[in-house]
């Protein structure tokens, strides 16, 4: 398994695409024609050429420029697709701080030495927090739209069982759905795939895996809470379905008390599902939170997902300050946050790691 930069977005952030290193070549997006490519950039791709590996330091000695420079320029080529690591450490040092899915920070004095006694050839030999593990050069990716087209319909088909246009378009396949319409044509024609109207309201065009039909008519199984991305493919919500309504009572007149604020698959956001139903969807940075159910059971399975996910480590600290449009100490959600562990502030509710 190898990941890959796929463009930066807002807050220094970026996308990222997983894939397995031997469909790499079909799998991974093409670089970016974007990035003008500076004689810092070709020194480090030249160092890198070959299938060489190197650590940061090593790195910077072969570009003979400042290690900030090319640091700078390391994470350029990144985000381009060009430059990818052996570990996901920098990227999440990189990201530490941004969004509801920051990392917990890490002490300076453990980034550079071994636990219980000094190690002086480690930081010489790994580079600052961003710039730790080995880096390479990503495999030059295969040109043919058809086996480009056939590996992506696979991947999709895997992902998601049941495929629909929703889904693909929510991917950012290339091409979208048109571009994968005649390879699922052609796997319905061999008897790999079957076409029907398996999911009611999304549409004639659905394509589903052997099974996947077979698990969707079985009996429901409890899957308990769930935190996910709101841009994980396994987050059905604004792809494949809906985003349900959340109209809530106001001062004894109905109305909607989250206007400005809507769910999105958007980069940083969350949701927590509940044996597939949305339950919460929090919106990048933490501080506000959309609830989708009424019942105290869900709203408290929901909560605890998320204190669960800050005491690992998943998610740094969270700062819940308004819920459904209103202060969230007047929210039915902030007796669930508090039941979780959550702690009262002048501004909010807070739970650290």
């Amino acid at each position: 398994m190898l990941w890959a930069g796929s463009g930066t977005i807002t807050g220094g952030d970026g996308w990222v695409t997983l894939a397995f290193a031997d469909n790499a070549p079909l799998l991974l997006p093409s670089p970016a024609d974007t990035l003008a490519l500076t004689p810092l950039h070709e020194a480090i791709l030249d160092a890198l050429d070959g299938g060489h590996a190197l650590f940061f330091r090593g790195l910077a000695e072969r570009t003979g420029a400042a290690e900030s420079d090319t640091l700078e320029a390391l994470w350029d080529l990144v985000w381009a697709g060009h430059v990818a690591g052996d570990t996901l450490a920098p990227l999440r040092a990189r990201l530490a701080g941004t969004g509801a899915h920051r990392g917990r920070p890490t002490a300076s004095r453990t980034r550079y030495r071994r636990p219980g006694r000094p190690s002086p050839t480690l930081a010489p030999r790994t580079g600052p927090p961003t710039g730790v593990g080995r880096w390479y050069r990503l495999p030059e990716r295969d040109a043919d739209p058809t086996r480009r087209a056939a590996a992506l319909t696979d991947a999709l088909l895997d992902r998601h069982g049941v495929l629909t246009r929703g889904a693909v378009l929510a991917e950012g396949a290339a091409g979208g759905f048109a571009g994968v319409y005649p390879v699922l044509s052609a796997l319905e024609e061999r008897g790999a795939v079957r076409r029907g109207y398996f999911v009611e309201g999304l549409g004639a065009a659905q394509f589903a895996v052997p099974g996947a039909v077979d698990r969707l008519r079985s009996p429901k199984e409890s899957t308990g809470a769930t935190v996910l991305a709101a841009t994980d493919p396994a987050n059905p919500y604004g792809a494949a379905l809906p985003w349900p309504d959340r109209i809530v009572d106001s001062g004894g007149e109905e109305g909607d008390k989250t206007a400005g604020h809507r769910a999105g698959r958007k980069a940083g956001a969350l949701v927590v599902l509940v044996d597939g139903e949305l339950v919460l969807y929090v919106e990048r940075g933490g501080r506000t939170l959309l609830s989708y159910v009424d019942g105290q059971e869900h709203l408290g399975m929901a909560a605890k997902a998320l204190a669960d996910a800050v005491h690992a480590g998943a998610l740094g600290a969270l700062s819940v300050e308004r819920a459904d449009g209103a202060p969230v100490h007047q929210s039915p959600l902030g007796d669930a946050l508090a039941a979780a562990g959550f702690r009262a502030t002048p501004r909010g509710l807070r739970l650290r790691g």
